[in-house]
């Protein structure tokens, strides 16, 4: 891949001791998660840093419980719900020379930021680095460890030492096809790049969204092992509703028009025409789940009816 299309990134970041990183999470209804979250962060060694907390018209307002906590550096941001441009509109609000955006059920570990950030010192190719990720529920069980290359038959790829126990074999830093958008911490100069985060993934696919975009721009994605979060929640899990089968279905097409060539796309579409539509029907079907199937087939006629992408 060519990498001399990298924007000149401005280098005073590091003329700062300690810049400032914006930390941004979604809540919606599950404030007592996300104030476990909030008291994980209690115990981060980098102290220049902000929280920003937007809660996307939850059920209870979580203000005076998070206020409770005594959060340093934390704020709170409200939007009526949970709508596709909330990450962008939080982006907006944030003062960091850095984003980190995090997922609420992952608590940190006291050398995150720092971990993190120090690539950024020497690397000025770096757009993102992403931490190793291991279950919070079973320890040394690791989930993240950077993403292989994408699969462009399948549309997907695949994540480096998901379901392992961690005996040390990842312990490598290493440049990666793809970061977890659940923990990235990434410049906001890159960030706010036009359609850097586009409107239409906020589930599924974003991840792969927003690492093909980053790649394009000649920026690298770094795994920084040294780097660890715990994850609460399964890295990777199956659509479970109706409405997620057509989030899932969606997205997944819509991500390769945005980010295959027409042979590639051609290829992909083939494959999804004689192979996942088929196994898609049968596998509902089997389960009765008729709704799944009218989910699925709604997020196909969304694609063919949407605007070439962008």
């Amino acid at each position: 891949m060519k990498r001399n299309n990298v924007v000149p990134e401005k280098k005073f970041v590091f003329a700062k001791a300690k810049p400032l990183i914006s930390i941004i999470t979604l809540n919606w209804n599950q404030t007592e998660i996300t104030c476990q979250f909030l008291e994980s962060t209690k115990h981060l060694l980098y102290k220049n840093y902000e929280i920003l907390v937007c809660d996307m018209g939850s059920a209870a307002d979580p203000t005076a419980r998070i206020a409770a906590g005594n959060f340093p550096n934390t704020r709170i941001l409200k939007t009526e719900a949970y709508t596709e441009s909330t990450i962008n509109w939080a982006v907006k609000e944030a003062k960091g020379d850095f984003i980190l955006l995090i997922n609420n059920h992952i608590e940190v570990t006291e050398n995150l930021l720092d971990d993190l950030l120090t690539p950024f010192q020497t690397n000025h190719s770096l757009g993102v680095t992403c931490p190793k990720i291991r279950s919070f529920h079973k320890k040394n069980i690791i989930q993240y460890a950077g993403y292989n290359a994408l699969n462009r038959i399948t549309g997907r790829n695949t994540i480096i030492g998901n379901k392992k126990e961690d005996k040390g074999q990842y312990d490598r830093p290493l440049y990666t096809h793809g970061a977890y958008s659940g923990t990235m911490l990434i410049k906001k100069s890159i960030i706010e790049h036009p359609d850097m985060l586009p409107q239409h993934f906020f589930t599924y696919f974003d991840d792969s969204d927003i690492s093909a975009r980053i790649l394009k721009k000649g920026y690298k994605i770094l795994y920084q092992p040294k780097a660890v979060v715990y994850n609460k929640n399964p890295l990777i899990s199956s659509p479970k509703s109706a409405i997620h089968v057509y989030y899932a279905t969606r997205n997944h097409i819509l991500f390769m028009r945005r980010n295959s060539n027409l042979l590639q796309f051609s290829i992909f579409l083939s494959f999804f025409a004689f192979y996942t539509v088929p196994a898609t029907i049968i596998k509902f079907s089997v389960k009765r789940q008729f709704v799944h199937i009218q989910s699925f087939f709604k997020g196909i006629w969304w694609n063919i009816r949407m605007k070439p992408a962008v």
